[in-house]
């Protein structure tokens, strides 16, 4: 059971279904927040509450997806229909598609920018209308390293990680003087589904075989290990909780000292 550090607050998270956000998700629950978690599929918003409903708040689903601007307004009222205001926002929602830069389809190029670029721009500016009329508020933004330097194969994830860092930092300038913060969290390795898809389609393209890449990530970890998603849900609620006011505008690594060159 959590100290309670954000009791009575209501949380919004974005691709709350699995890995990080639910990691998040149960960790807000057992800090005392209400939730509000939005995923693109029913289904693993609805494993993700079995998890939460042992800590006793309220938690509303709500299949979106974050690209559709109209979609996500709506989605937005709901919330404030439901709960009245919007205390914490988490944009978690993400997705990844490694190539080669000379192969990447401009399709697939473009959906990666559109889920991880624009999808947090529509969530936040429709919240944040909100935030600024309460004068209070906190934006986190599921960023990664790959939104501090460059990587091989992601050119198109890198890319979007890092105008998301850079979309941080312009928000949190202006959202400063209304008693709003907006940070990034900025993982490494995380132990999710989603590392399973990093190693089978780095393998394929680099033509060797899952393991050699898996040595090859562990190899450029100084702690040795891959992190969990708790981890990244543990730096979320201080973000969230009180004791992060004086801190915005920030990409925060927790990465395990990871070194990629």
């Amino acid at each position: 059971m959590g100290s309670k550090r954000i009791n009575g607050k209501v949380a919004l998270i974005t691709g709350a279904g699995r890995g990080i956000g639910r990691a998040i998700a149960t960790r807000f629950a057992s800090e005392g927040a209400d939730l509000f978690l939005c995923a693109t599929r029913m289904e693993t918003l609805e494993e993700t509450a079995r998890l939460t409903a042992e800590f006793g708040g309220k938690t509303e689903l709500y299949p979106v997806d974050v690209v559709d601007r109209s979609a996500v307004e709506g989605m937005v009222g709901k919330a404030l229909d439901v709960f009245g205001r919007i205390d914490i926002l988490v944009n978690n929602a993400g997705v990844y598609k490694p190539a080669r830069f000379v192969d990447y389809e401009p399709e697939d190029f473009d959906r990666i920018m559109q889920v991880n670029v624009y999808g947090p721009f529509h969530v936040t500016q429709f919240v944040l209308r909100q935030m600024l009329e309460q004068k209070a508020g906190k934006v986190i933004n599921i960023a990664s390293t790959a939104g501090k330097w460059a990587s091989i194969h992601q050119s198109a994830y890198n890319a979007s990680k890092h105008a998301l860092v850079g979309m941080t930092r312009c928000a949190a300038l202006e959202m400063a003087p209304h008693g709003i913060n907006v940070n990034a969290i900025c993982p490494g390795v995380v132990e999710t589904d989603m590392i399973d898809e990093f190693v089978g389609e780095h393998a394929k393209i680099m033509g060797v075989d899952e393991e050699v890449v898996k040595d090859f990530v562990l190899q450029r970890i100084p702690m040795g290990r891959i992190l969990q998603a708790g981890e990244i849900a543990d730096l979320a609620v201080y973000l969230a909780a009180g004791e992060s006011d004086g801190m915005t505008g920030q990409s925060i690594l927790i990465d395990g000292g990871l070194l990629f060159v």
